[in-house]
């Protein structure tokens, strides 16, 4: 096993989680901690990839002439919030 040295300020956020009761010692904390962090990553990589396939759509779109501007789209969505406005009062 391998030893490792925390900041102070680490060392008593597991102390912290230790005391609550909610963990048996400092290992599963620490083992804790690295599972969310191994699960986060994986949720950013599958979202990076989503965005990288929407970017090569987009630039397809554009290369085939499917394309709005963008002043043109903002001002639909003022008139549309305009009257959402409207109907609220």
């Amino acid at each position: 096993m391998k030893t490792i040295q925390l900041t102070p300020e680490i060392e008593a956020l597991v102390n912290r989680h230790v005391k609550s009761g909610r963990y048996r010692d400092d290992l599963a904390v620490i083992q804790e901690g690295l599972r969310l962090l191994a699960e986060r990553e994986t949720i950013y990589q599958g979202r990076f990839e989503e965005l990288k396939k929407e970017v090569a759509i987009g630039v397809e779109d554009i290369k085939q002439g499917r394309k709005v501007d963008g002043r043109e789209v903002i001002q639909r969505l003022k008139v549309k919030n305009i009257g959402l406005m409207k109907v609220k009062e």
